[in-house]
């Protein structure tokens, strides 16, 4: 029975509430319902190489399920393109909308069997796009193959659930079925592809059915039904890190203001001089720098003349030969007292070593020798002057 109440804004009028509708349900259209159109529309798509021969087959019966609804088409394999339009036959105005997808599903891989249903009022069509949702590839490929499941099994219970045919390919999930299943199987890809699991939602769905099925549970709450899932994920715990505070870290507080021109000059006293005192100051400071300048380049010019040190050198010279012949001299006397004491005892087998003792201590030594050297040097050179003055009197004799 169909309640009766009054109308709010006509309290004479009875409104009629209808119980039992079904609001997802289309009614049918019938062909003596409308007339043929004014303007003809058309649609056309482009589908990839690789699907051209299967399409080559199935033309024919493309075109006879689309003439039933008065609907032409056309195969254009030269620009790889199929094209839909109306014709005079055509009397549904929303049949060519329905061709359009019909045509869609096929350039997208969709079996032709499975593409006509899209051409029912109860059937329609969804195209995910999923390329854009991870920027990963790695865990693209990864979240697409959890789609699909081992041997496409979670595939095939989606399709179960949702009474939808779906079909993974490349960066699209195509979707044909009723439009209750397409709004469920869409938001199941979307949460597979932001790391949802599809298994989650097939427990729910499965929840779901059996609740549907009890006419009590009808308009009651499902939630207390339904299971939570949490996640599990237990982060490693990372150890605690030291850092040193860094200088150029952000704050929120603006910089310290700079002082300005004005003001170091001020601090200075250089303000309050006149142009005159200023160009007298710079001058005197251009002068010393110029002075400086010219006392460095002249220490360096001065640097390559400088003698070295040689006082380290000839002391080190002359301590060597002196150690050498005081140790000489002190082992030539030990031996001759030794000698001597072998002599005194009767011993004849030095006679020898002692003739070497002697000659050795009387070679002079090298310091002796060089003092000779030079004496001998005076000397002739005290000569060659003697005979040099005597010529000059000789010669002042003769004049």
């Amino acid at each position: 029975m169909i309640p009766a109440i009054p109308s709010p804004l006509a309290p004479h009028r009875i409104i009629t509430l209808r119980t039992g509708i079904d609001h997802w349900k289309i009614d049918p259209w019938e062909e003596n319902e409308g007339k043929p159109l004014l303007e003809e529309s058309s649609f056309a798509t482009l589908y990839p190489t690789y699907r051209e021969a299967y399409l080559r087959e199935v033309w024919a019966l493309v075109t006879q399920t689309l003439e039933a609804y008065g609907i032409g088409c056309v195969l254009d394999v030269i620009e790889g393109s199929m094209t839909v339009f109306t014709t005079m036959k055509t009397s549904d105005p929303y049949i060519i909308i329905k061709a359009r997808d019909f045509i869609k599903l096929l350039a997208r891989s969709v079996p032709f069997e499975v593409a006509k249903r899209v051409l029912g009022d109860d059937t329609a069509c969804d195209i995910v796009k999923i390329g854009n949702r991870v920027r990963n590839k790695e865990r693209f490929l990864k979240r697409r193959k959890r789609l699909i499941g081992p041997q496409g099994q979670t595939l095939k219970a989606l399709e179960i659930l949702t009474e939808c045919y779906i079909l993974v390919q490349g960066n699209t999930v195509a979707l044909v079925g009723p439009f209750k299943g397409l709004k469920i199987a869409r938001r199941i890809v979307e949460d597979t592809f932001n790391n949802v699991h599809p298994i989650y939602n097939i427990k729910k769905l499965m929840i779901k059915r059996e609740l549907a099925a009890d006419p009590a549970l009808a308009e009651e709450s499902w939630d207390r039904f339904l299971p939570q899932f949490k996640k599990k994920n237990v982060k490693r715990r990372k150890p605690h890190k030291v850092r040193a505070k860094d200088p150029n870290a952000y704050t929120p507080f603006p910089p310290a203001q700079l002082p300005r021109k004005v003001d170091i000059q001020l601090e200075t006293g250089e303000y309050h001089l006149t142009e005159s005192e200023r160009a007298r100051r710079d001058k005197a400071a251009k002068a010393k720098a110029a002075a400086q300048a010219a006392e460095n380049a002249v220490a360096r010019r001065n640097k390559d003349f400088k003698a070295p040190d040689e006082s380290a050198r000839n002391d080190a010279a002359t301590a060597a030969p002196s150690a050498s012949s005081s140790r000489s001299t002190v082992d030539i006397v030990a031996a001759i007292k030794s000698s001597s004491s072998k002599r005194k005892r009767g011993d004849t087998s030095v006679g020898a070593d002692l003739e070497a003792l002697e000659a050795e201590a009387a070679r002079p030594s090298k310091k002796h020798k060089s003092k000779d050297k030079a004496k001998s040097k005076s000397k002739d050179k005290s000569k060659s002057k003697d005979k040099a003055k005597s010529k000059s009197k000789s010669k002042s004799k003769k004049e």
